[in-house]
């Protein structure tokens, strides 16, 4: 098959520019110089319909097949975390604190690679590939500053992927159904009355209210949600007080929310109970709440099906791995949100064998490299394949 042959010709190249991009991390809203290479990479490979971004970094390339047909997206995001790295690799980052720990510059290796295929195979291509690099993924704004941009109008699909380090190396996963939770933040203020420790009947003890707001939270989850809806409300920060022989008058309680449901119940439901729960004592309490991605869904019958058969195709049904549903989450789907249809898989980066044992976002997360040419295959064969089948549409 060409596209397998030829992945595995680009092999070294992929690799190559994945080790590149590894050295070289620029955290979300500082991909300056990132965007810049990957405008460089593409031009190197002849790609030159480039559209860089205004208000944020980032870009995407148009690759125009010789045939009619309509537009698919494949997408990469492209930003790192601030994140020492201590993975002892001789390519580690060059920039301190800053690392590719969740594996984004595999992403746009693979991205890279799935590009010098398609160009190759230009004459075969029935309509255009759209090579979308996105930034700022880890702060989940770059999939909205891109669809605010234009980047996705007339585009008839989306494709995109994850490496992920807890599933096992080589497989790859495109399942049906639901894959990536929400991530939606919130903040409360909890208003009491200082007073003397010793005198707690004077005041209203915010750090008291505090603790019942977030027990009563736990309630929301076990009680008023459905058990059958994934659901996770954490407050991972609480700010309170200024000594230690008084009574808190105000606290801060900042958190997450994780979960597939869609509309505003879970707001409503987490502003009712903080509010009575305060009121009970003679507090106030206020929720401020932000809608900041929306769930990854594989809900497309015909997109699973591509993807799906462009992995069997290439490497046979032993290829696909079930990664099971994950309550974290990623902005890819907001790409989606002007009704362009989907697809999101992960491709395995785990193997114990190559000291590829750690997860994403930790200090030594690495991947087995040889993932790498297969999820380019992937990527390509699923732009083929789907420009191919809708060429008769457009």
């Amino acid at each position: 098959m060409k596209i397998k042959a030829l992945a595995e010709a680009y092999a070294p190249y992929i690799v190559e520019r994945r080790r590149f991009y590894h050295a070289c991390p620029e955290l979300s809203g500082e991909e300056k110089e990132t965007t810049a290479k990957i405008k460089a990479d593409l031009e190197a490979l002849g790609i030159t319909d480039i559209h860089e971004m205004k208000d944020v970094y980032g870009l995407y390339a148009d690759l125009h097949g010789a045939k009619p047909g309509k537009v698919v997206a494949l997408r990469a995001d492209i930003d790192a975390l601030s994140v020492h790295e201590e993975s002892g690799l001789p390519f580690a980052s060059t920039a301190d604190g800053k690392m590719h720990a969740c594996g984004h510059d595999n992403h746009i290796a693979m991205q890279l690679g799935a590009a010098k295929i398609l160009q190759e195979m230009r004459e075969e291509l029935c309509g255009t590939v759209r090579l979308v690099f996105q930034p700022a993924e880890e702060v989940a704004t770059g999939a909205r500053a891109m669809l605010r941009a234009g980047v996705m109008d007339g585009v008839s699909a989306v494709y995109g992927v994850h490496v992920w380090g807890s599933f096992d190396a080589p497989y790859i996963d495109f399942s049906a159904g639901n894959r990536m939770a929400c991530c939606h933040g919130f903040q409360i203020e909890v208003e009491g009355c200082s007073a003397h420790a010793s005198a707690p009947h004077e005041g209203i003890d915010a750090v008291m209210v505090s603790c019942s707001i977030v027990d009563a939270l736990q309630k929301v989850v076990s009680r008023l949600n459905d058990p059958l809806n994934p659901l996770v409300i954490t407050v991972g920060k609480v700010t309170a007080g200024n000594r230690w022989n008084v009574l808190a008058g105000h606290a801060r309680l900042e958190g997450t929310v994780r979960t597939f449901a869609t509309g505003t119940k879970v707001e409503d439901e987490m502003r009712r109970v903080i509010e009575s729960t305060a009121a009970a004592f003679g507090a106030k309490a206020t929720l401020s709440y932000q809608y900041m991605t929306q769930p990854v869904i594989n809900s497309d019958p015909r997109l699973n099906r591509i993807a799906q058969n462009a992995v069997v195709g290439l490497y046979g049904p032993e290829a696909l791995g079930t990664l099971p549903t994950m309550m974290g989450s990623e902005d890819f789907s907001v790409l989606g949100e002007n009704g362009t249809p989907y697809i999101y898989g992960f491709v395995g980066s785990r193997n114990p064998e190559k000291g590829c044992i750690y997860g994403n976002h930790h200090e030594k997360y690495n991947v087995d490299e040889d993932i790498l040419h297969r999820g380019a295959a992937v990527a390509a064969q699923f732009a083929m394949d789907f420009l191919a089948e809708t060429a008769a549409e457009a």
